[in-house]
């Protein structure tokens, strides 16, 4: 696991500047703190920053081909260099390291862009072909490992593991993107290709990028994208066998390494299924990290520790106490754009414990978006039937006005708190959808921002990105269709975004086996009625693992990986909220009604309503706005000073 950054000049060969690439290079030494390199020649730069794990002795990157023709900068790994090493070789290629990255450098030289299509892994990338005189780069499948970047106006293209990078190019466009902060107020992360600022992006999970010298626009290409082919006839039976079946090679591909390995045991039924996997392929015990709250209601540590106990793995647990609030400076630093997804503290700290015993860590990450395994999964499924029975023409009016009339009762048991579900049945499935994930939905944002600031979002809505993914989906099932959506957003853009920065604020690498390639296509076919039965998420997944993890694992209700907001808020956060909240920094930027943040405030902490969310998510804006102000040459409307 390392960090990549690079500078190439689209217009001519002028001399890159070598002491700012490796300013850019060492903004990610959090990522590679075994050792950072960069590489200039005329008209590029390419810098690296290593994680070892692979090959410890000679796998130092910038790593160039036999004649030095073409060079690479590679984070993340290839699960099937080894066999790729015995196809290119008997092609005629030679190597000279024993590390998945000179992988990438023959199999351009062998396969031009197509080469991503031979590659199972995580990886995000940047190939200098010096003959060919191309730039080419490619992210992952599903998105695990970042890829940021951005093309100025004096045409360099820079690009990066991290923002943090590209922020340090003086001649970077800070402007922000109106449209990504109304994304953020609706989902709580920034979905790709948007970052925060106007100019720079992320690269989309699945596709590729190349450039050219002279070539004056940036335009990806997707390679990849999940399939929902149909399998043939699959008894239950057969599926499940065939399902541990691959699950069980997933994971074996992903236990490679030359440096202490583990696995994250949460107790539930992701985390527990690949540590049961590990135990059954692994002749050592498999090292096994959890995190316990000092709140029953937030703890799932004995169930962590009846899988630890089963596969008499090696177990290491620490507590978090409930006030752990203390990272949130930290955490503005470490995503470098708005983040609201609160379980980033008890992922930070999982994180930490795992460094203290191991350098890579397997998580069961991707089994909610691949098996159907959110509650809000049930819900939409529920308003769909709903939904079928009346036409759109007939539930706008009808449940508009129910969810008008009704009371929003945050303080009510669930099955009378139903002002959000008719709100959903007067829209259409995707829209009924958003609105079921908004962290604030269209009122709130509408009360939220200022005037100015809508007129600015020229009609901009933030469930325009649902819609753009929904329009391509391979699926129109109902229930595929929304795992999908949240494989596009959710997955890459909270998930797996979240894990990648705790974990590299570490220094550990996380891989997911859950999310390998070949597994999500054979899922993705499956029918959904083998994901969502009735009432009971994954269900073919729980159903296959019985033979392997007790009962109580398997079919207890879901607790997620949260931290109690509301209470903070109303307690020891309550006065650094309302300072935070009510003072300069977001009153500067001319975006929030400021009156309308102080009556959320005023209703949250009296008890009256739960905005802990939308304050949470105001809480992570305000320290990300300090944190860009203080790295200097910003102003409130994020613009350069000098052109503000």
């Amino acid at each position: 696991m390392c960090g990549i950054t690079g500078v190439f000049d689209t217009r001519s060969t002028s001399e890159i500047d070598r002491n700012l690439l490796h300013r850019m290079n060492e903004t990610l030494t959090h990522r590679g703190p075994d050792e950072g390199e960069v590489y200039v020649e005329s008209g590029l730069g390419l810098g690296h920053r290593r994680l070892s794990i692979m090959d410890v002795s000679s796998g130092q990157q910038p790593l160039f081909n036999e004649d030095g023709s073409v060079v690479v900068v590679f984070n993340g790994e290839i699960y099937n260099f080894q066999k790729l090493v015995g196809e290119l070789t008997a092609l005629g290629h030679r190597f000279r390291t024993h590390c998945d990255t000179e992988v990438i450098v023959h199999a351009w030289e062998e396969w031009g862009e197509r080469c991503v299509e031979r590659f199972s892994g995580m990886f995000a990338f940047g190939v200098w072909d010096r003959n060919r005189q191309t730039l080419f780069m490619a992210r992952d499948r599903l998105g695990i490992k970042p890829f940021y970047y951005t093309l100025l106006d004096n045409g360099l293209f820079l690009f990066a593991s991290e923002l943090k990078a590209l922020l340090v190019h003086p001649d970077f466009d800070k402007t922000f993107d109106h449209r990504a902060i109304e994304d953020y107020f609706a989902y709580g992360y920034i979905p790709e290709p948007k970052t925060i600022f106007k100019n720079a992006f992320k690269l989309n999970p699945g596709h590729l990028l190349s450039l050219q010298r002279g070539q004056q626009t940036v335009q990806s290409r997707e390679y990849w994208d999940i399939p929902f082919t149909p399998h043939g006839s699959l008894s239950e039976e057969e599926a499940a066998e065939e399902l541990i079946l691959r699950l069980r090679n997933a994971v074996d591909s992903h236990l490679m390494s030359e440096v202490p390995l583990g696995a994250f045991l949460s107790g539930g039924v992701d985390s527990s299924a690949v540590v049961a996997m590990m135990g059954g392929l692994m002749k050592e015990p498999v090292n096994t990290c959890s995190i316990a709250f000092s709140d029953p209601a937030f703890d799932e540590s004995d169930y962590a520790r009846l899988v630890a106990e089963r596969y008499q793995t090696r177990h290491f647990t620490e507590q978090v106490q409930q006030d752990d609030f203390d990272l949130i400076d930290r955490l503005a630093a470490l995503y470098d754009e708005p983040f609201a997804d609160s379980s980033a503290i008890p992922t930070y700290r999982v994180c930490e414990l795992a460094r203290k015993r191991v350098t890579v860590a397997l998580s069961g990450d991707g089994g909610d978006e691949n098996f159907a395994g959110y509650r809000r999964y049930r819900w939409h499924m529920i308003e769909e039937r709903l939904r079928s029975k009346l036409p759109l023409g007939l539930r706008k009016p009808l449940f508009g006005l129910l969810g008008s009339v009704y009371p929003k009762a945050d303080w009510a048991p669930k099955f009378l708190r139903a002002k959000t579900t008719f709100e959903s049945l007067a829209r259409d499935s995707v829209e009924g959808y958003f609105h079921s994930v908004s962290i604030l939905d269209n009122k709130l944002r509408m009360q939220l921002f200022t005037r100015d600031f809508y007129r600015d979002l020229q009609g901009y809505r933030a469930v325009e990105v649902l819609r753009d993914y929904a329009d391509k989906s391979p699926t129109k099932d109902a229930l595929s269709l929304i795992q999908y959506l949240d494989m596009k957003t959710y997955l890459v853009g909270d998930i797996l975004t979240k894990v990648d920065r705790a974990s590299m604020a570490h220094s550990l690498e996380v891989r997911v086996p859950l999310l390998d390639h070949e597994l999500v296509e054979w899922v993705s076919g499956l029918p959904a009625s083998m994901k969502l039965r009735q009432q009971e998420g994954k269900y073919i997944l729980k159903r296959s693992l019985e033979p392997y993890l007790p009962n109580e694992v398997l079919y207890r209700n879901k607790m997620g990986f949260s931290v109690p907001l509301a209470s903070w808020f109303r307690g020891p956060l309550r006065e650094r909220v309302r300072t935070a909240l009510l003072g300069n920094t977001l009153a500067g930027t001319g975006i929030f009604d400021m009156g309308f943040i102080k009556k959320m405030l005023d209703q949250h902490q009296s008890g009256r309503r739960d905005y802990s969310a939308p304050i949470w998510t105001l809480l992570m804006f305000e320290a990300f706005l300090r944190n860009i102000l203080s790295m200097g040459n910003m102003s409130y409307t994020g613009q350069d000073k000098k052109v503000a």
